[in-house]
């Protein structure tokens, strides 16, 4: 059976895919050519940028920015107020972020352009993560420091 809740106030925007079993909560905003997978969950007033992939199994709290051109794997969480930014200088020159399956970004973290978020691994609540994270590992803190 294929469930699919998305509020009236949520605003999608043109060749959007939107899999199975999927929520979205009021006030989001989606761009152009996002694809949505299969089980995910979105909450209230996020904005997901344009060119965004978000993979299965995927649980976005609320007020979750992700940028353009973002690629989000399977099985990942997202905290509150977390914000993936995808251009330092507002010129263009897209440097997309990559979070790969299984990990999980506490809530009102952001993660810098071009930063990828290695599989199985962890960020802190409130960390600012200004380069790569490798797989498997924690970091937290500003500027984000791997502690495992």
């Amino acid at each position: 059976m294929m469930l699919l809740m998305i509020a009236e106030t949520v605003i999608v925007g043109k060749n959007v895919l939107i899999g199975k079993n999927v929520t979205i909560w009021n006030y989001v905003v989606i761009g152009d050519n996002v694809k949505i997978g299969d089980n995910v969950k979105i909450g209230s007033s996020c904005d997901i940028g344009r060119d965004v992939t978000i993979g299965n199994n995927c649980l976005i709290q609320c007020h979750v920015t992700i940028g353009n051109q973002t690629t989000i794997g399977d099985d990942i969480f997202l905290g509150p107020k977390v914000t993936i930014l995808n251009d330092k200088h507002i010129d263009g020159n897209i440097q997309p972020c990559t979070i790969e399956n299984k990990a999980r970004i506490g809530g009102a973290s952001t993660i810098l352009p071009g930063v990828t978020i290695g599989k199985d691994s962890l960020v802190g609540a409130a960390s600012v993560v200004t380069k790569d994270v490798k797989a498997g590992t924690m970091v937290y803190g500003n500027p984000a420091r791997q502690i495992s």
